[in-house]
């Protein structure tokens, strides 16, 4: 690519929006973050955009209508009428309902997907949308923090001109949401770094590689407290190495969660602001266009700082140390500097441990020849005649894209009918199917066993569930810590 074209899409709104007392997630951190690139003068280098808002109708093109309407329709006022809606769709203390909810929703999806038309129509390079990237929410199913998924559907706005897309975690949470949705399809390989075990969705364990067409597409890098810069690195960049060698995608989606720096409130790791912003930088080098997207973060003062920094990367601009007056000066004290100290805490991820998990996974990318294996489908017509400021809110045509999601998507109502604790999302509604395969070279539950033993690795692998797990059924922790 020429001189990169860089959009940046921002609702002035987006920072009014309140979860609640004590609730971790804060919508603040946008205008927190907006106004530090005010102050560095990041703005001027960019396409500014106010995203439109996405419609209801746009949501239920991977969202179950009931659950898009319930959405539309709650209130904290008349909350109280719809208390089989509330368990239904798991809209309870993680995921309350609040003032202007589901105008909440179609700003921060409106960004992700505006994003993508203009990706789409080669008016940018990079978009960034700093509001979305909110990975957990299924398809009729509201989830750590998440309502709709942004990232489902600026994929399925991707595929409609890219053969493959390929999707980037580094939120500490596994992005399961996202994995879910694409678990069956060869056209969106999916790669998510993050803490694994006892620990929020309680999913993505090493093993979980990915179904019938779209088995090795799921890319799971577990990790344990305290990992730092040197260790993050000699996982990431072998693995992402490998994933663009045997994947070669047409656009990235990057979800660039802070909530894996060091000192985050509902954090264990121990990443610098310039480590996290290290695995931007490496994916940028390999100039493909790419959305770059928010996600959890909860030291709302380190998420500004993270995401400030991670947008003068993207423009090439270094940035001083010494941050400049802005709005919110006195959250940034007592020294007023762009980057953070890590912590003295331990690492627990042993040299032992991160070769191990890099050798499974490459074993795994290899089981890929280079673009062998990716089924070309014949692309849908993408919107058109849109201003290039404009997501456009007319529904995507039904086509064959939507189901991508829809059947890679373990199909909510019979979840409803096989779960009796939780409606924890959706199930696999191909063939019939009742297990998942086993990977290569995983010949008995035992071996599976014994490989998460080996790497000490808690939990269990979908390979041996017919349905991905819920966090009530595995008995982990909340999202959140509000007590």
């Amino acid at each position: 690519m020429t001189k990169s074209k860089i959009a940046y899409f921002y609702d002035a709104e987006v920072g009014n929006f309140y979860y609640g007392q004590g609730h971790p997630m804060k919508p603040h951190r946008m205008r927190m973050t907006h106004n530090l690139l005010l102050h560095y003068g990041l703005h001027s280098h960019m396409e500014v955009f106010k995203p439109t808002l996405a419609s209801a109708e746009d949501m239920t093109l991977f969202h179950s209508d009931d659950y898009v309407e319930f959405l539309r329709l709650v209130t904290p006022e008349n909350q109280h009428e719809h208390l089989r809606q509330l368990k239904r769709f798991n809209v309870a203390e993680d995921c309350p309902v609040f003032d202007g909810l589901f105008n909440f929703c179609q700003v921060y999806t409106g960004g992700s997907v505006g994003g993508a038309v203009r990706l789409n129509h080669k008016q940018s390079d990079t978009v960034v949308n700093w509001s979305g990237g909110l990975h957990h929410a299924k398809k009729a199913e509201a989830s750590g923090f998440c309502y709709i998924n942004d990232i489902v559907l600026c994929i399925l706005e991707l595929l409609k001109v890219h053969q493959r897309v390929l999707y980037i975690d580094i939120d500490i949470h596994h992005g399961d949401g996202v994995e879910e949705a694409f678990y069956t399809t060869d056209r969106v390989m999916t790669v998510s770094f993050h803490k694994f075990g006892e620990y929020f969705p309680g999913t993505g364990h090493l093993q979980d590689v990915g179904q019938h067409a779209g088995k090795y597409h799921s890319v799971n890098v577990p990790l344990k407290d305290g990992i730092d810069d040197s260790s993050y690195e000699q996982l990431y960049k072998p693995i992402m190495s490998k994933v663009m060698e045997v994947f070669r995608p047409e656009a990235i989606v990057f979800q660039s969660g802070a909530d894996s720096l060091s000192g985050d409130r509902l954090g264990c790791f121990n990443l610098s602001i310039r480590g996290h912003a290290e695995c931007l930088k490496f994916m940028r080098s390999f100039n493909i266009p790419m959305i770059v997207l928010g996600g959890g973060g909860y030291t709302i003062r380190n998420v500004a700082r993270c995401w400030a920094y991670e947008t003068g990367c993207l423009l090439g601009i270094d940035m001083d140390d010494k941050l400049p007056i802005n709005d919110y000066s006195e959250y940034f004290g007592p020294n007023h500097q762009l980057h953070i100290q890590t912590s003295n805490m331990e690492n627990q991820n042993t040299s032992e441990y991160l070769q191990g998990v890099r050798s499974r996974i490459l074993e795994h990318l290899s089981q890929l020849q280079p673009t062998s294996g990716v089924s070309f489908h014949d692309v849908p017509t993408t919107h058109v005649g849109l201003e290039s400021s404009e997501m456009g809110n007319t529904a995507v045509e039904q086509t064959e894209l939507i189901t991508i999601a829809h059947d890679a998507e373990l199909e909510h109502e019979h979840a409803v009918d096989t779960r009796s604790a939780r409606h924890a999302g959706p199930a696999v509604h191909v063939e019939e199917v009742t297990e998942l395969p086993r990977s290569t070279g995983i010949t008995s539950k035992s071996t599976t066993l014994d490989l998460a033993n080996a790497f000490a690795l808690p939990g269990q692998s979908r390979t041996n569930n017919a349905l991905p797990q819920s966090s009530a059924s595995l008995g982990v922790k909340h999202h959140g810590t509000m007590q």
